[in-house]
């Protein structure tokens, strides 16, 4: 088993910056890949970007546009999710998961989720 916990969210306004981390528990779980999601209130939750562990490939999903940048520190352990220009529409919790084995890209199985932590772009 492995936990992971998200930090680095909070009140931003339009237009504005934040990166967000996640650290893994443990330093030499095996994994594929590790990526980012995100549920807004009322809606499903959904695929934001996704980096390969050990090669640092990475795919994102549309409405990124180049706006968000999934990286990782394996020294650390730890994903990041930069994020620039943010929008209120960007508003959401967000969540990192892995992926244990390759079963294609980009990865369709996440085995495990954190808890998230929240966004919110002000008007």
């Amino acid at each position: 088993q492995v936990q992971l916990v998200e930090s680095g969210g909070g009140l931003v306004q339009t237009g504005g910056s934040l990166r967000l981390s996640c650290e893994a528990s443990e330093r030499y779980f095996k994994r594929y890949a590790m990526g980012w999601f995100r549920q807004a209130p009322g809606k499903e939750r959904e695929f934001v970007s996704v980096i390969t562990w050990v090669g640092g490939t990475t795919f994102n999903a549309d409405f990124v546009k180049g706006r968000f940048t999934a990286s990782r520190d394996i020294d650390k352990n730890t994903l990041y999710l930069q994020m620039n220009n943010l929008k209120p529409e960007d508003t959401a919790v967000y969540y990192c998961a892995i992926s244990v084995e390759y079963t294609g890209w980009p990865p369709a199985n996440y085995e495990y989720i954190g808890q998230g932590t929240q966004v919110t772009v002000s008007s």
